[in-house]
């Protein structure tokens, strides 16, 4: 494998200096302050993920307002209390984007999220215990228990959070190869999934770096090379 600091370099070299890389690696996470985050927000985080998934983001994150409105402020037992009605209802509510299927989410999400708050305490605090290390194991419950939260839906979830989270993107994994990695060009297996996460815990040790920033360095340091302030204009402040 390549030496991180070298892909470091690259990645500054390409984005106009250290200076200009480390203002657009966003902020330090903290899984621990995760913990706090009461379950209406989880919900509501989920929902905005899952509705802006294959959608242009701008778009969801303008109509939000209305989202929080439509499903009652995503307070997961108040939703799990309304009739079958209400649920039908959403299809039709300009506040909204009108998916059926990404609607049918938050009602199975809701369950979702009350359940795991009542075995742990609080959603937060169930994502807050989950080891640092093991995103993959993290995901994959995500993907198998949640609703539409596979792949790199259940990653973005995590980061809106501020969990320390990496997101296999395109560029991301291309760096990973680049370095010597052996993936797939389109790492989904257990298998794949499982390397990029050793390989990034490595790195993490090595380097007293965050995942978070770790996958963004690797994502900059090849492919396009879109300017700082695109970059900024694309992520806001939590992509």
């Amino acid at each position: 494998m390549a030496d991180f600091q070298k892909i470091r370099a690259r990645a500054a070299k390409r984005k106009g200096g250290e200076e200009a890389l480390a203002s657009l690696l966003g902020p330090m996470p903290d899984n621990q302050a995760v913990a706090k985050i009461p379950d209406d927000r989880i919900l509501s985080t989920m929902a905005e993920r899952i509705f802006a998934a294959g959608f242009v983001w701008r778009v969801i994150e303008q109509k939000w307002p209305g989202f929080e409105e439509a499903f009652l402020g995503f307070e997961p037992k108040r939703l799990l209390f309304q009739p079958d009605d209400f649920w039908h209802e959403l299809a039709s509510d300009k506040r909204i984007v009108r998916n059926p299927q990404k609607i049918k989410s938050i009602r199975d999400n809701a369950a979702f999220v009350d359940r795991v708050s009542k075995e742990h305490g609080s959603f937060g605090k169930f994502l807050a215990e989950w080891p640092a290390d093991d995103q993959v194991g993290l995901t994959a419950y995500l993907g198998k228990h949640g609703s539409r939260l596979g792949g790199n839906t259940g990653q973005y979830f995590l980061r809106w959070l501020e969990w320390d989270t990496f997101i296999v993107s395109s560029d991301m994994a291309a760096a990973l190869r680049d370095a010597g990695l052996d993936i797939a060009e389109s790492p989904t297996s257990k298998r794949d999934l499982d390397k990029i996460q050793t390989q990034l815990n490595k790195w993490a040790a090595e380097t007293a770096l965050p995942r978070r920033h770790i996958s963004r360095i690797l994502a900059m340091s090849i492919g396009e090379n879109h300017s700082p302030e695109t970059l900024r204009e694309y992520m806001g402040e939590q992509a």
